[in-house]
């Protein structure tokens, strides 16, 4: 199958290879306006989420691990303080950043292209001395590289059980290293077969520690497949599209040409999505849809009989979890997450996912009253909620979030808001308010060290 879609494709038969050299050619003088404009926005974003990620359980105990294992002080943990060796940052700040499922995501990937990414480029950039371009230079490659490589894979690698920001993120995090490693085409083609044959992450681990884990693990595996083949590990350079190899083992959708539309000349990061419910992606758009309703004139909350839930039938295998017993599992409940936002509870908060938000008898008790449907009428992020009345009344709330926002100075102003709400409590008014001068000036930045130093609680 995978052979046929290459040979269709003509050019294609050369997948690993073309997607290695752009990311080689990616150079900061180069790059379009709103491309360094998004690379501050991902850039702020994940560290936000980081630093609030540093005190969940699972990153705690990720940072006792390496501490017990020991290494060398190359790069910081984000919102820890500690410096350990860069793969060891890269674990636990890739896993951070997704722990809170608080961190933007990317249609084309079918995931979170910044977890994996963004850890192994600051820990390889902090242990090298790097500048700010180079950071962006290596973010903008490994977005680049992932989200073609997930564009490829189709939506069958996503549907099969395969965490894309796991496995795909994989790919991302060695062309971000390799880019800023300097190493040419042939040997970043190499690392990306080094990544591809770790890449794993599955879809049953929502709702439990692991799913954070794989975005630490692709920053991880990312960074040594870089770091190996630069010192001449060997590898398939067609990993993407040899037999037997990353398309033809995980996917029965496999599209080259959707993954080399434009390549070169058109950037994939500017269509990147943040969040501002701190849930899983796919309640995003029931949540807005929820709100529509609640703030219908006609709502009465006391008066709800019954609750529809309309989502494509890709979002039932991701965040379909009936009944949570865990705020973790509150993330992947669309039950919970419109009950949550029918009865007024602010899902922006960090709080709200907390376990205790179990306890709610008021949330539950919509859960119960509440179906999800799987509709593919509907498009891939549209979301359609109908409440029911016990007087007859039915109110239907739309959401749509298939496109990303345009206005890019507006996200910038969000996004601000959002990191405030994030660091202010783990670092203070003063070191947020210094991070975010940083970020701003990203590209004329020599030393991310006072960046990163600002993190500690």
């Amino acid at each position: 199958m995978v052979e046929q879609a290459v040979e269709q494709a003509g050019q294609s038969s050369e997948i690993t290879r073309l997607l290695a050299e752009n990311a080689t050619e990616i150079a900061f003088d180069a790059l379009p306006a709103d491309v360094v404009f998004v690379t501050k926005h991902c850039l702020l974003d994940w560290l936000g989420v980081t630093m609030a990620g540093a005190l969940e359980p699972l990153t705690q105990k990720l940072a006792d691990y390496v501490a017990a294992e020991g290494g060398a002080a190359q790069a910081t943990l984000i919102g820890i303080g500690r410096k350990v060796s860069a793969g060891q940052a890269a674990l636990v700040n890739g896993s951070a950043g997704h722990a809170l499922d608080y961190d933007d995501v990317l249609r084309l990937l079918n995931g979170h292209p910044t977890a994996p990414v963004m850890p192994a480029v600051l820990a390889l950039a902090e242990r090298r001395g790097a500048n700010g371009r180079a950071v962006i230079e290596a973010f903008a490659a490994g977005v680049e590289t992932e989200s073609r490589v997930g564009a490829i894979m189709g939506e069958g690698h996503y549907a099969h059980g395969w965490h894309a920001t796991a496995t795909v993120g994989h790919f991302g995090a060695a062309a971000g290293a390799a880019r800023l490693l300097g190493l040419d085409a042939e040997t970043t083609a190499v690392a990306l077969g080094i990544a591809g044959t770790q890449a794993a992450g599955l879809k049953s681990m929502f709702g439990t520690m692991c799913k954070p884990l794989h975005a630490g693990k692709a920053a991880q595996n990312g960074l040594f497949a870089a770091e190996m083949a630069s010192r001449g590990f060997t590898a398939n350079a067609a990993v993407i599209e040899c037999l037997q190899g990353f398309g033809d083992t995980q996917t029965d959708t496999f599209a080259p040409e959707k993954g080399l539309d434009g390549l070169g000349e058109r950037y994939l990061l500017p269509t990147m999505r943040f969040k501002y419910h701190a849930a899983c992606y796919g309640t995003h758009g029931p949540i807005d849809a929820a709100g529509v309703c609640r703030d219908n004139p006609g709502f009465d909350l006391e008066a709800i009989d019954r609750i529809e839930i309309r989502v494509t039938s890709r979002c039932l295998r991701m965040c379909n979890i009936p009944v949570p017993s865990t705020g973790l599992e509150a993330k992947f409940s669309l039950r919970f997450a419109v009950g949550l936002a029918l009865a007024g509870v602010d899902t922006g908060r960090l709080d709200t996912f907390g376990d205790a938000i179990i306890g709610r008898s008021d949330v539950m008790a919509l859960c119960a009253r509440a179906a999800v449907i799987g509709d593919d009428t509907l498009e891939r992020n549209e979301s359609i909620v109908v409440v029911h009345l016990r007087d007859g009344t039915v109110l239907q709330g739309h959401a749509d979030l298939s496109d990303p926002v345009e206005d890019l100075d507006l996200t910038w102003r969000r996004l601000q808001t959002k990191f405030r709400g994030l660091a202010e409590p783990i670092v203070g008014a003063a070191k947020t308010e210094q991070m975010l001068t940083i970020v701003d000036d990203l590209e004329n930045v020599e030393s991310l060290s006072t960046l990163l130093g600002a993190s500690a609680p």
